[in-house]
């Protein structure tokens, strides 16, 4: 799947290889497994690297707006945010998906904010257990062999959908399946939504005991992202 240069990687070419190598069904959600090999050729800080997305969670109707270079906890990392294709719904706070990943191309996170996803019951706990593990399996199998599940239990997530001054409030609620990674203590979960499959993934994450906050930086929320534009 090629993805179009963005105007934030000025300085950057990119030769895209694609391969769609498997399909893999999480209820009543699809998700395409693809393997995808980026050329990078920069004259900016960020070196030549091959990347590979292993989950793209891309649904139709949805196109790239942006690509940025970031840094996760000090490390190189690319964000990538698709919004709707027709206009309807964009910008900070509306539907996107989006995916986090880092210079070797493994998945950091995805977000799939949907307004289709504000309807429809949870699934129960064990149900949304099972998604997250088959979930694991293909997109971050390394994180299997040392987890430590913390919680289970419904997660909110608010976007706003609606034109100009219209835009309202809408919830998208899933089951989050909390885990940690007794090898490095670090943090990693998964949502099921509505529909049975994954809405959002993030994995690594540090949390500062005291005073107790995250460390990790929240570049699939847009909340957060909101207020780094403001400081």
């Amino acid at each position: 799947m090629p993805y179009p240069k963005s105007t934030l990687d000025v300085g950057c070419s990119y030769a895209w290889r694609s391969m769609m190598a498997a399909l893999v069904m999480l209820g009543s959600g699809t998700f395409f497994i693809a393997e995808t090999t980026m050329a990078v050729a920069s004259t900016t800080a960020v070196r030549p690297t091959a990347e590979t997305i292993n989950l793209v969670p891309l649904p139709d109707g949805y196109r790239e707006v942006s690509r940025r270079h970031v840094a996760v906890d000090g490390a190189p990392a690319v964000l990538i945010r698709n919004e709707r294709s027709d206009g309807r719904n964009t910008g900070l706070g509306g539907e996107h998906v989006s995916w986090l990943h880092d210079d070797q191309g493994r998945l950091k996170g995805f977000v799939r904010m949907q307004q289709m996803l504000a309807s429809g019951d949870l699934p129960a706990k064990q149900v949304a257990q099972d998604a997250a593990h088959a979930f694991l399996e293909s997109a971050a199998p390394d994180l299997l062999e040392n987890l430590e599940l913390h919680w289970i239990a419904r997660h909110d997530e608010e976007i706003t959908v609606g034109n100009g001054a219209q835009r309202v409030a809408t919830t998208i609620a899933g089951m989050k399946v909390k885990m940690r990674n007794t090898a490095d203590g670090r943090w990693f979960w998964v949502i099921i939504g509505t529909d049975g499959a994954p809405i959002v993934f993030e994995r690594d994450i540090v949390w500062v005991t005291m005073p107790g906050h995250r460390q990790t930086e929240k570049w699939l929320h847009d909340d957060w992202l909101a207020a780094q534009a403001t400081q």
